[in-house]
């Protein structure tokens, strides 16, 4: 008997989940109700893709694992992807201050290029490494089963309705998902959820990379949630194509517009000034487009009392965070890969396996969870979940931390550890790092970005009278 899984949203959870089935049943069926493009350009459900994306090593090692011999790692970089270390590559000014660049350039690395060119390679390469994954142009209107178990999704397509029976489900909608609706309908109704939301807005903007510039390094200004003000961060990120896809963002009564005259406005009154001046004297390849889909939102999925078999969320369609820190990508790989080894550990049709992948995952989460909300609950205006006492002793230890990593490649590597999703927050709580967080930072702090004479050169060259 032919076994089939059903995947909802041709996203980078979607396809990944795809990939991690395709192993343990003979048909995966893929639903997106959009017009999925031939070639790496921006598609109607997913918006965010026009701003600033990484993807985190933990990420890439998981969709590596995810499609063997795919190759993403390297095609992405034969399509104009960099490789850039986290510590060494970036000119980042951290809450605390400017962060040193480490000699140590092999150290978390991130790979940096658009999402519509992150997105279409995985989805490719998803799609050439078997024949048993097909999409389906249809949207998902409900589950089928009951609480105990899902045995299929109830499609809409341009044809009318359809029963599409399954052994197992994967909801990888996103954050517009009806997962929770469609669950109440069988029964399930106990589904705990955190909203903690900054009013975040994020503007951005493609440029042309300036000629002499094509080696200048990411170059960000995070936000102070700790300065009692609205927060306003930067990113600049040299992508494919000769291009800097550059991000703004501003917290509720901090928030920047689409005017293209504000735009470099708004880049000067940052923290620094480094990102205004970048952009100050480049040519604008776009318009300025806006998002405002940028609250955390949480769904505890493991928590229910119940949960069906054949049942899993991933992605989006469990948690989204403040972008600022480039996990959604990661986050969604690491899920499906949760998928994959609980399949080659026990089979598809192992009692408890959905209750299982649902807890893996939720580990996923947590920490990124937990570094958005870390950050966002303090801003003027947020609304949602209150800080706990719990919080609060981990911000100021956190910020401690932070301040000490401007001056220490140890502390700073082990922070890097944690936000690169390849270790969990335990890590940071080492007896070791404790000691060193409480001696305080080794260095003194700079005073200005930490440039080389080259980009120093640059940076003087575009900034005019900024």
């Amino acid at each position: 008997m032919s076994r089939t899984a059903v995947v909802i949203g041709a996203s980078m959870a979607g396809m990944l989940a795809a990939a991690a089935l395709a192993r343990s049943v003979d048909e995966v069926i893929v639903l997106e109700r959009d017009e999925l493009p031939d070639e790496p350009r921006p598609r109607k459900g997913l918006p965010q893709g026009r701003h600033a994306h990484i993807l985190l090593p933990s990420g890439r090692d998981a969709i590596e694992e995810l499609v063997p011999g795919g190759g993403v790692r390297k095609r992405l970089l034969a399509a104009g992807a960099t490789e850039r270390g986290l510590t060494s590559g970036l000119v980042t000014l951290g809450p605390q201050g400017w962060y040193r660049r480490s000699r140590h350039t092999e150290s978390h690395p991130l790979l940096v290029a658009s999402r519509d060119l992150i997105d279409w390679t995985v989805r490719d390469t998803v799609l050439t490494s078997t024949t048993r994954i097909s999409v389906r142009r249809a949207s998902a209107a409900g589950l089928l089963g009951t609480a105990e178990r899902v045995t299929g999704v109830r499609i809409e397509d341009g044809r009318g309705g359809e029963d599409l029976r399954a052994e197992f489900v994967v909801d990888a909608s996103g954050r517009g998902t009806r997962v929770e609706h469609w669950l109440s309908e069988l029964g399930v109704t106990d589904i705990p959820k955190d909203v903690v939301d900054a009013g975040l807005v994020y503007a951005s903007r493609l440029y042309r990379t300036p000629e002499g510039a094509e080696a200048f390094p990411p170059a960000q200004v995070t936000a102070d949630p700790a300065g009692g003000r609205p927060g306003r961060s930067g990113l600049l990120l040299p992508i494919e194509g000769s291009r800097w896809l550059v991000s703004l963002g501003g917290t509720r009564g901090g928030e920047p517009t689409a005017a293209p005259d504000d735009f470099v406005r708004f880049a000067l009154g940052l923290r620094h000034t480094i990102v205004g001046q970048l952009i100050g004297g480049a040519e604008p390849l776009s318009d300025v487009v806006l998002s405002r889909s940028t609250r955390n939102e949480r769904r505890y999925f493991e928590k229910a009392e119940r949960w069906p078999e054949g049942l899993i969320a991933l992605g989006d369609a469990v948690a989204t965070y403040n972008p600022v820190y480039g996990q959604g990508m990661s986050v969604a790989a690491l899920g499906a890969r949760a998928l994959s080894r609980e399949l080659d550990r026990t089979g598809i049709v192992a009692p408890g396996l959905a209750r299982r992948v649902q807890r893996a995952a939720a580990k996923v989460v947590d920490a990124a969870w937990m570094m958005s909300v870390g950050q966002d609950q303090w801003f003027p205006g947020v609304r949602g979940k209150s800080p706990t006492l719990a919080d609060r002793w981990l911000s100021a230890y956190t910020g401690r931390m932070a301040r000490v990593a401007t001056g220490s490649y140890r502390v700073s590597a082990a922070m890097c550890e944690v936000t690169t999703l390849q270790a969990d927050a335990l890590h940071l709580l080492r007896p070791s790092l404790l000691l060193s967080t409480a001696l305080g930072p080794f260095l003194p702090p700079l005073s200005g970005p930490p440039l080389t004479p080259g980009e120093r050169a640059v940076l003087t060259s575009l900034s005019g009278g900024h």
